[in-house]
């Protein structure tokens, strides 16, 4: 599921043309039954890689982060830097998406309901975040 943004949609659709750019370097061409090299198609990169692209782990990496920051203790730096919110003055324009932002909407799109609570036992985290993984909608 691609998001709403449209300057975020453009960076990981490139991401995503770099990833099987790279692959198609690694695998190498493929013969076909005529004697002829060609390279590989989307479809043939998407078998190799078994529907798992680099998005997704991202996501899943992300997603696993924030499941440690949540565990963590209160008093924890970390835990503080995350809750801080800057005493300046906000800019002109709508806020920029941030890191913690784009995490609660891909916990959102999976249909997790407090998952607060659900980050504090790790195993049952792990498995929402290997679920999240193993259906590639992130």
């Amino acid at each position: 599921m691609l998001p709403k943004h449209g300057y975020l949609r453009k960076m990981i659709n490139k991401l995503m043309i770099f990833e099987r750019k790279i692959m198609r370097k690694i695998c190498g061409p493929t013969r076909s039954d005529d004697g002829y090299w060609r390279i590989k198609t989307n479809k043939e990169i998407n078998d190799i890689l078994k529907g798992q692209n680099i998005t997704g782990f991202i996501k899943k990496q992300r997603l696993n982060w924030l499941g440690h920051v949540e565990r963590l203790a209160e008093d924890d730096d970390v835990k503080k830097i995350k809750r801080w919110k800057p005493m300046s003055k906000k800019p002109i324009g709508r806020p920029k998406i941030r890191w913690e932002d784009d995490a609660l909407e891909d916990i959102k799109s999976m249909n997790v309901h407090n998952w607060k609570n659900v980050a504090q036992n790790r195993d049952i985290w792990k498995k929402v975040v290997e679920d999240a993984r193993n259906l590639n909608m992130l």
